[in-house]
């Protein structure tokens, strides 16, 4: 009888021993039953159940970029079967350079368990499952378990386990499903555009939307993805991965995360349903501006406005200032030149409009001030600005020779000049960004074309308002002084503000692609310079009557080599590493992870999405940011600078300042400790406006 009892305790405390959590060195796991047992025949749920250590994860079934999936070798009793796991929304846990999808803290990962319509009431079936992770926080461990849950088959359908039926029965219900979603892929150029309509997405939050593929080789994880929302959906735009370099696959497979939703999209490759996103409107944060077309013009009239004010504009409108100075108060030169400067103006502020709407049509995430992004431009812009100084200080002479060639060729010259200064004070002009441009053209470019157009006219209009109208004021024209020797040496002054502006464009070219650029650059200025000299002896030949056809066919080819060789031949390399730091404010570059994580340790951060090529920008850094006292309201309040560097093209930066209503640069933010949405400081800052911004997100 002892030995028949002691028996009986021996196998008890063994079941017992077997079926309790197991603890596998980062994590704890075990099997739990969402029903107290099983009926012949039904289907039930059980779990396995992770707790895993703090700063430590385990895996999604696409584990990202590097690691691996958790899986289960089940042993059960005859006739009883097991599905796959039911996989909950991951995260994105991103390490150094890669991003992987997985859990951290507690996670259920749920399988059906069927009974055979012949198991017996009474009995207990054991379900055993050997279970292999991969846990891991700067390292990896790979670690295992053998898991062990007897389940009772009752007569009737068991009612629900009092512990954990409840918390199976949310995971279940939270988990990625299918909800009748329509989705297709197409590969444009090098991104891959995945649009996804359906009921459940019609106007939801999708600011935050973010696709986890099944597969692990479809996309380049570490890459963001740009939203755009449409009226029925969205449109992501991805980073292909290895599977498009062998052909592009059929079908793609995954998650759609929205806030607190998430569902199973299968998209099939071919064209794009038109209502996940029309003209590829960026998502916008649910407090962003929704301005109307009468109040964003208005904003952009505004703007365009004080857009004269910004620095960067100052050199050409001083030429245009010469320009009108120059008539010596006769109206109707005046006018016609002030008519001419306008229609250069808004000429060039539609064209830029429209390039930028077919672009971001296409799928590319760029925004205002997007020329600046590209070297070759910039290189060109420095070339033509050195042109125009070069002209200013007298070396050769546009569109007339030294000693004229009658009033009428002189009068088209002169239109003809006034048009392309209103072009070019447009092109240097679109790296700022004055108040009230940030908004209203945030807001154009998620509208149709038309409106958006609409919106850029009123700020071409407000640009070059103050020209045209102090050209139709006869007061003022008369009151500029009447032509003579002073022209002269004031044009020759009006060219050293053009060689800064072409030591500006040159800085920007060393950021955008690093030291290399600089003697590229400047050989080539030296050799425009020469040309556009031999240019002006052959116009001073000419004047006295000899022979200056050899002379102007080499300038031509000399201005040539520069043009092709400074700018577009051979390509120049964008530099790589991080962004340039500040020299008085310690700065971290800006990644959405950098910014969620400091947010998780309850620290205010202030964001600054800038570029080397915004006037408006640098100006602010110097004057407002750079400064000791931001330095020590940043100390105190125990803050984290960050800076969302735009000098180059990122789509990432530019679907972030699409979330807050904006199509370019300057954006400042400011995130309390507590991490509730950001306080948006103006577009022209204060150094007192950004140290109280910073103390009251520390107070927060």
């Amino acid at each position: 009888m002892r030995l028949l009892l002691g028996g009986l305790l021996a196998l008890l405390f063994s079941g017992l021993a077997l079926a309790a959590p197991v603890n596998t060195g980062h994590l704890v796991a075990e099997l739990v039953p969402a029903t107290q047992g099983v009926a012949p025949g039904q289907t039930v749920h059980i779990a396995l159940r992770q707790q895993i250590q703090k700063d430590w994860h385990t895996y999604w079934r696409n584990a990202g970029d590097s690691g691996e999936a958790t899986s289960a070798a089940w042993t059960l009793p005859a006739g009883w079967t097991v599905s796959d796991f039911t996989w909950p929304t991951p995260e994105r846990l991103p390490f150094g350079p890669l991003v992987n999808y997985g859990y951290k803290g507690e996670v259920l990962l749920p399988v059906s368990v069927t009974a055979p319509a012949n198991a017996r009431p009474g009995e207990t079936a054991r379900l055993t499952a050997k279970v292999q992770f991969l846990v891991c926080a700067d390292i990896c461990v790979p670690e295992n378990a053998t898991l062990t849950l007897d389940l009772p088959v009752t007569e009737q359908p068991a009612p629900a386990d009092a512990q954990w039926g409840g918390r199976i029965a949310r995971t279940l219900a939270e988990a990625p499903k299918p909800a009748g979603l329509t989705a297709a892929f197409r590969k444009e150029g090098d991104v891959v555009k995945l649009a996804i309509v359906g009921p459940a997405l019609k106007g939801a939050d999708v600011a935050g939307a973010y696709f986890f593929p099944f597969s692990g080789s479809v996309i380049d994880h570490a890459k963001p993805q740009a939203v755009e929302r449409g009226p029925e959906g969205l449109t992501l735009t991805l980073t292909p991965g290895f599977a498009f370099q062998t052909g592009a696959p059929d079908q793609i497979g995954g998650v759609l995360a929205l806030e607190g939703r998430a569902y199973e999209v299968a998209a099939a490759a071919g064209p794009l349903p038109a209502a996940a996103g029309g003209l590829g409107s960026p998502a916008a944060k649910p407090d962003a501006p929704d301005l109307g077309l009468v109040a964003a013009a208005f904003g952009a009239l505004l703007g365009g406005l004080i857009l004269n004010l910004m620095p960067c504009v100052f050199p050409v409108l001083a030429m245009k200032a010469a320009s009108l100075a120059g008539h010596g108060g006769e109206q109707a030169a005046a006018r016609s030149q002030g008519l001419a400067f306008g229609a250069g103006v808004l000429t060039t502020f539609l064209a830029l409009a429209g390039l930028l709407i077919a672009l971001r049509a296409g799928g590319s995430a760029v925004g205002w001030g997007f020329q600046l992004q590209d070297p070759p431009v910039v290189a060109a812009l420095a070339l033509l600005m050195l042109a125009v100084a070069l002209n200013l200080s007298g070396v050769f002479e546009i569109g007339t020779s030294l000693q004229g060639v009658g009033s009428d060729f002189a009068s088209r010259g002169g239109l003809a000049g006034s048009f392309f200064t209103g072009v070019l004070a447009v092109v240097v002009a679109a790296p700022c960004t004055a108040p009230f441009m940030g908004p209203a053209l945030g807001w154009a470019l998620t509208q149709p074309p038309a409106a958006a157009l609409v919106v850029f006219l009123a700020l071409g209009v407000g640009f070059a308002l103050p020209f045209v109208a102090l050209a139709f004021a006869p007061a003022l024209v008369r009151a500029m002084p009447r032509p003579g020797p002073w022209m002269d040496v004031f044009k020759k002054v009006l060219a050293f503000p053009m060689y800064g502006a072409v030591a500006w464009l040159v800085w920007v070219l060393t950021v955008q692609v690093g030291p290399d650029a600089v003697p590229r650059i400047l050989g080539a200025g030296i050799v425009l310079a020469l040309a556009l000299w031999i240019a002006g002896a052959a116009q001073r030949r000419s004047a006295i009557g000899g022979r200056a056809a050899a002379l102007a066919t080499g300038a031509a080819g000399l201005a040539a080599v520069a043009i092709v060789g400074g700018a577009f031949w051979p390509a120049y390399a964008v530099a790589s590493g991080e962004p340039s730091g500040s020299a008085k404010l310690e700065d971290q570059g800006y990644t959405p992870e950098k910014l969620a994580a400091l947010q998780a340790e309850g620290r205010p951060v202030l964001v600054n999405y800038t570029a080397a090529w915004c006037v408006s920008c640098q100006v602010n850094d110097r004057v407002a940011l750079s400064t000791q006292a931001v330095s020590e309201a940043l100390k105190r309040n125990n803050a984290v600078y960050l800076k969302a560097d735009w000098t180059k093209r990122d789509p990432g930066i530019a679907a972030e300042l699409a979330r807050f209503g904006r199509a370019g640069v300057p954006l400042y933010l400011v995130y309390g400790a507590k991490g509730d949405e950001p306080v948006i400081l103006p577009s022209l800052l204060t150094e007192g406006m950004v140290v109280k911004a910073i103390d009251a997100a520390g107070r927060s």
